[in-house]
């Protein structure tokens, strides 16, 4: 539109009449639209009948927030003078400053159709296809303009915007190549353009180009703007603090600068990197600070969402996100946000809405079809099959198969049927025995992240002298009640099948069991289980396990720390399994788990002291390791082995290793149930 003003504008200076109207000429190219007004308002006055004091009346109420106005007085114009082309341009102009967008296209073809070859036709229309986002159109029209006046500084200008816009477009089409050959263009013309070179470093960061996208940081004359993307590639590259580091120059430079846009711009960079960080406590004074400089301001809003979902708090994060898409329903913080804090929350069906949402207003968006896409593979029917080898320093061998079903009937409700088979064998004295389980089981969430899991099963066992038939299951309560802390508790009934005594002998263990587990933002955190039991041979059981540990780093994930347990039973039956009056244990543990590319790891191990009633401390060893291997996004494949002499882990005490394979298959691309 610029270009065209200019244009105009000269024509304007063309129709100077008998009136001296300089001065307002000059007004109005210097934009003081004010000023132009009343200056021709005057004008007006006291030559009513003036073309060109009421034209150039006109551009300037147009220019000065009055477009509507504008265009009733290009309207009254054209009805006096319907064959001025001048006029038609102007009109045509004041249709955009309106955003009728449509009607200044149908106006601008009209008038391409009497004047095929005019330059402002040409760029004015050109113009108007881009506000329409019909930039292949746009540029061919441009190119047109430009072939009457090659040099034309505002057609040149026009074109650069129009490929930009068309890259953008064809960034969302995933055409990375054609947007990219479209930068380069402009870049050719205008060699430090910084539209060009941020929408650059934005298509090398959409496809994880990093060092592509920090050279072009670095070549940005805008030091702020390169320091905070400086601080966005370290955080990429998970060097945080190397990010804090960079945005904490951003932001000095900012504060020396006065300027109210680029402070906003590098407290935020900051602000993300104190939480990138986990230095919460710092992030939420800083978010305070700049919400009493900013108080409506949408990109505060945003940190205080995120700093809730990197706390926990994800409730108070979801009602900033409300907040913001009250303000703005297209909002992309608000409708991504709010899609992922549902998703923490549990509420998968909103998630989904949510995540929908962005992509109607954003789309092919790739973090929303992200979110979309594991939210989908969470509600779809997925299949695991595990076969397992075990042996104890009994000289007790079992062999088990499993088959499990996972059926999401809706966001909140979750069918299972579960199938094992075992069979053990002790090699000393060939007592042989095998026990076969089938279970159903419901899962329904009844609000947020709170659930209710019940388990139904059908048992059916052969021994040496006892072949029965019987039931068990469970029942669970899950949630969070607070930030960061988890609880479950419930009821589960189960047979001592380790070897094939227990399952001749039918002990049943009917376990009551809590379990909780409080999380900190600094990284520290305390498990503690209980489990009482009370088992069909009349002995009782009383469990406790308690870990205290802490994260040090987040990828890979790696945590440690120190683990008790306590474990007692009422009465002592050596011969049948381990049952002693006091055990306690004490060790130190440490837990490792990653990924890279398309493998996945996890390693556990632990040592320290173990204690058998009155008996002396002996030391204790267990180690578990774990890899996984992603065949496709659809079928992931796992192998692990552990061993363990904890006295506690096994029915006969003391040494037991076991080795396995698991294949986890989403056998349907989508779920069963189509959310609305």
């Amino acid at each position: 539109m610029k270009a065209t003003f200019t244009a105009l504008l000269s024509l304007c200076f063309a129709m100077i009449s008998a009136q001296e109207m300089n001065p307002g000429f000059d007004l109005l190219e210097a934009g003081k639209y004010q000023d132009a007004e009343e200056f021709f308002f005057e004008v007006i006055r006291e030559y009513p009948e003036n073309k060109t004091a009421r034209l150039c009346y006109g551009r300037a109420i147009g220019l000065n927030g009055k477009p509507e106005l504008a265009r009733d007085v290009f309207a009254r114009l054209l009805e006096l003078y319907p064959a001025d082309l001048e006029l038609k341009l102007n009109f045509a102009e004041s249709l955009l400053w309106n955003k009728e967008f449509e009607n200044a296209k149908k106006y601008y073809e009209v008038l391409i159709v009497q004047n095929e070859n005019s330059f402002p036709i040409l760029l004015g229309y050109a113009n108007t296809l881009s506000n329409l986002k019909q930039y292949n159109m746009a540029l061919e029209y441009i190119e047109r303009a430009l072939k009457i006046e090659s040099s034309n500084p505002n057609a040149l200008i026009s074109r650069k915007y129009i490929r930009l816009g068309l890259a953008s477009k064809q960034v969302e089409n995933n055409q990375s190549d054609k947007a990219l050959a479209l930068l380069n263009q402009n870049l050719e013309e205008f060699p430090n353009d910084q539209d060009t070179r941020l929408s650059m470093i934005n298509l090398h960061l959409l496809n994880n180009n990093l060092d592509e996208a920090e050279a072009e940081y670095l070549t940005l004359k805008d030091s702020i703007t390169a320091l905070t993307g400086l601080s966005l590639i370290s955080h990429k590259r998970r060097k945080e603090k190397l990010a804090l580091q960079w945005a904490s120059k951003a932001n000095k430079l900012a504060e020396i600068s006065h300027d109210s846009t680029k402070i906003l711009m590098a407290h935020e960079r900051y602000i993300q990197a104190l939480i990138w960080n986990k230095k919460y406590s710092k992030a939420k004074e800083s978010v305070e600070k700049l919400e009493d400089l900013y108080p409506r301001s949408t990109t505060v809003k945003s940190l205080k969402a995120m700093h809730g979902m990197y706390t926990g708090k994800i409730s108070n994060s979801i009602q900033v996100y409300k907040d913001l898409l009250a303000k703005d329903s297209t909002s992309f913080d608000g409708n991504l946000g709010i899609a992922n804090a549902y998703r923490a929350q549990g509420n998968f069906k909103k998630a989904h809405k949510y995540a929908s949402k962005t992509l109607q207003f954003y789309p092919n968006q790739k973090d929303a079809l992200s979110l979309l896409g594991i939210l989908e593979k969470s509600m779809a029917p997925v299949s695991v099959n595990t076969v397992s080898y075990s042996k104890d320093n009994g000289n007790n061998e079992a062999v088990s198969i499993g088959s499990y079903l996972e059926l999401p009937i809706s966001a909140n409700t979750k069918g299972s049927l579960g199938y094992t088979y075992r069979t053990t064998e002790n090699l000393d004295n060939g007592a042989m025995a095998y026990n076969t389980n089938i279970t159903f089981g419901v899962k329904q969430r009844i609000i947020n992240n709170t659930w209710l899991e019940g388990s139904l099963g059908f048992l059916k066992a052969n021994a040496e002298t006892n072949s029965y038939s019987d039931v068990n299951g469970s029942l669970f309560v899950s949630s969070r009640p607070l930030p960061k802390q988890y609880l479950k508790i419930g009821y589960g009934r189960e047979l001592q099948n380790f070897n094939a005594t227990l399952i001749d002998e039918k002990i049943f263990m009917n376990n009551f069991m809590v379990n909780y587990n409080m999380g900190t933002n600094f990284g520290l955190g305390w498990y503690t289980g209980y489990t009482y039991t009370s088992q069909t041979d009349d002995n009782v059981r009383n469990l406790l396990f308690t870990s205290l540990y802490y994260q040090f780093t987040d990828r890979p994930l790696l945590k440690g720390g120190l683990n008790y347990q306590f474990l007692g039973f009422k009465d002592q039956v050596p011969e049948l399994y381990f049952s002693p009056s006091k055990y306690q244990a004490v060790e130190i543990f440490f837990d490792l788990s990653g990924s890279s590319g398309k493998w996945n790891y996890s390693l556990n191990g632990a040592g320290g002291f173990q204690f058998v009633d009155e008996d002396k401390a002996s030391s204790l060893f267990r180690f578990e390791g774990k890899a996984g291997y992603q065949i496709s996004g659809r079928l992931l494949i796992n192998a692990y082995s552990k061993y363990s002499n904890i006295a506690s882990e096994t029915a006969t005490g003391f040494k037991f290793t076991e080795v396995g394979l698991s294949i986890r298959w989403q056998f349907l691309k989508a779920p069963v149930f189509r959310s609305n």
